[in-house]
């Protein structure tokens, strides 16, 4: 595997540890309609909330931010996505999108940032 993605998916584990400790409990993880897809589907503790978490991960911020790389299609595809999601699984619950941006290169040096309602 590709180092790029080897450190995506240490990002959405550590992503997915973070969100735990948080409370939230994880339903999906890599949800695909086609060709698009959803790095983490979560409830919150009482299942009044759907949360829909894409995960940025970058070995460092020299060159931008990660949460930049969440752009107009991306929050489109996303959109679309959760859309397909909450009509197969028949959701009725409050829907929301976050992001969750993992910076580093191994769990002692990373940094985690949690936007919640990013979009």
């Amino acid at each position: 595997m590709a180092a790029h993605n080897e450190l995506g998916k240490w990002g959405e584990e550590t992503a997915v540890r973070y969100l735990k400790r948080k409370g939230l409990y994880i339903r999906h993880r890599d949800w695909h309609c086609g060709h698009k897809d959803i790095d983490i589907v979560a409830t919150d503790e009482y299942g009044t909330q759907v949360i829909f978490v894409e995960v940025k991960t970058r070995s460092n911020t020299l060159f931008t931010e990660p949460e930049l790389a969440v752009d107009r299609e991306k929050i489109a595809n996303l959109r679309s996505a959760a859309n397909a999601y909450v009509k197969q699984f028949r959701i009725n619950a409050d829907l929301r999108f976050d992001i969750v941006t993992v910076v580093g290169t191994s769990d002692a040096d990373v940094v985690i940032n949690h936007i919640e309602n990013a979009f």
